[in-house]
């Protein structure tokens, strides 16, 4: 029997095969550059916790807390490419285990450069964990304070309104959450960790207008303690994202706050309804995809 046939068809097959997943590799890789010349901001879907991933035109990346798990990996490799190991800076918002648990998850995964955290006390096993992954993968430090940024490249900034003082020894970690503001151009985020409305209200008190942003991620999960009436109204937004967990133990979000959203009529987006909230923004225009 002549077997010539078959390899040489064999063969055929396998370079057909071989032409098509270098194409499909190819296509995939250019959606991912053409996607890239946009900013990206993306809510993770990671249950009763908060954790943002931030993607400048250029590629420099932030991830903004971690959830409380392992699970955090899960999400983001929806949203990184499979190949990308690095994470430029890492920012824990305070040290509650919704917020950092998930941190040394990613520390040991990636290769992170820079660690922010708001310099708040943790007393928590997690929260110790996660200083002495820093410690032990040779992570920067930064203690953030008001004035400071992170200037990722292409017009993307990062600016931190809060802390702007000493908050190592405050007796609730929420009162020393970091809240930093995004912006690319004529568009902008407000991310609030689970700054509480005592904070809110010194943010109105400094930056009244200049509030103003695209998307809001409201407070501590929807939290009744956060997301007061003025601070909703100078920032303004087009966009509301609450990342909570489904049917969690807190009640989150109160019906105070959704009620308000409602009487603001400010469009709501819901993690645990949702899953993952992505937008992307060219500079002028931001969409949610």
């Amino acid at each position: 029997m002549n077997i010539i046939p078959h390899i040489k068809e064999n063969g055929r097959k396998y370079i057909l095969g071989i032409l098509f997943l270098t194409a499909c590799f190819v296509w995939y890789s250019m959606l991912l550059e053409a996607l890239r010349t946009k900013l990206t901001v993306a809510f993770l879907d990671i249950g009763q916790g908060d954790s943002i991933f931030i993607e400048a035109p250029n590629g420099n990346q932030i991830l903004i807390d971690g959830g409380s798990g392992a699970s955090v990996l899960r999400k983001l490799s929806n949203v990184m490419p499979y190949y990308d190991r690095s994470i430029d800076v890492v920012i824990a918002t305070h040290p509650d285990k919704d917020h950092v648990g998930g941190l040394v998850d990613v520390l040991n995964r990636f290769s992170v450069s820079y660690f922010v955290e708001p310099g708040v006390l943790g007393t928590t096993d997690v929260f110790k964990s996660l200083e002495k992954s820093v410690e032990s993968h040779n992570v920067k430090k930064v203690i953030a304070r008001r004035g400071g940024n992170i200037d990722l490249g292409d017009g993307v900034v990062l600016n931190i309104l809060f802390p702007d003082h000493d908050v190592s020894r405050v007796k609730d970690t929420n009162d020393g959450s970091i809240v930093a503001r995004l912006s690319y151009r004529a568009t902008s985020a407000m991310l609030t960790g689970d700054a509480p409305q005592s904070v809110e209200a010194r943010l109105v008190a400094l930056f009244g207008k200049k509030l103003e942003s695209n998307i809001l991620k409201l407070g501590h999960h929807g939290s009744r303690t956060s997301s007061s009436a003025a601070f909703l109204g100078y920032v303004n937004p087009a966009y509301a994202i609450i990342s909570a967990g489904l049917n969690n133990s807190y009640g989150h979000p109160h019906k105070e706050v959704t009620d308000l959203l409602e009487k603001f009529k400010i469009p709501t987006l819901k993690t645990y309804e949702d899953g993952t909230i992505i937008f992307k923004s060219d500079g002028d225009n931001i969409e949610k995809y």
